[in-house]
C-alpha cells in the first residue's frame, strides 16, 4: 500500500481570515464526528468555517459553529447548521493541545475541512493574535508580491 500525502486531499473548505488575524505556531489534523447526512453535504462543497472555533473541555475537544448546511437529498427536518460536532484526537493530544492554550495569548483555530481518503478532517492550529501593525504587514507583503507578480507577467 503507497504511503499518503497531500495528495488525496481534497479540500471543502478553508479560513482564510484565520491567517489573517492570527499567526500560526502549530498545526493538527483532527477527525470530525459527523452524521451520515452532514458528510455527504460536505462533498457537495456545502460547508462554511468563518466563524468556527475550538474549545477543550472535560478532555473532550468540540468545534463549535462550524456551518455544514443541509444535505440537498435529506428528507429528515432534524438538521442543525451550527451545532457543536466532537472531534477525533488522541488523549495525548488533547492533553498537550490544553496545556498550550493555558500560555498567555494561545488560542485553537479551525483553519479547513477537507477529505483525507473516505474521512472527513478538520485542520487546526495553535495560533496567537496578530495585533493590528502585524496585520498591516502583512497587508503590505501582500500587495508588494502582488506588484512583483504583475511586473513578472508584463515582462513575458
Amino acid at each position: 500500500m503507497a504511503a499518503r500525502g497531500d495528495d488525496d486531499r481534497r479540500t471543502v473548505c478553508v479560513n482564510r481570515k484565520a491567517r489573517f488575524d492570527y499567526e500560526i505556531v502549530d498545526r493538527v489534523e483532527a477527525g470530525l464526528v459527523l452524521t451520515g447526512a452532514e458528510v455527504k453535504a460536505l462533498r457537495e462543497g456545502k460547508g462554511n468555517l468563518v466563524d468556527a472555533y475550538v474549545m477543550v473541555r472535560d478532555g473532550r475537544a468540540q468545534v463549535h459553529n462550524l456551518e455544514i448546511s443541509r444535505y440537498t437529498h435529506d428528507h429528515t427536518e432534524d438538521s442543525q447548521p451550527r451545532r457543536t460536532r466532537g472531534l477525533l484526537l488522541k488523549a495525548q493530544e488533547i492533553r498537550r493541545l490544553q496545556a498550550r492554550v493555558r500560555e498567555k495569548g494561545l488560542t485553537i483555530v479551525a483553519l479547513s475541512v477537507y477529505f483525507r481518503g473516505p474521512w472527513a478532517k478538520l485542520e487546526l492550529a495553535l495560533a496567537r493574535g496578530k495585533k493590528r501593525a502585524d496585520k498591516r504587514e502583512t497587508l503590505r507583503r501582500k500587495e508588494a508580491q502582488r506588484d512583483i507578480d504583475r511586473l513578472r507577467r508584463h515582462r513575458r
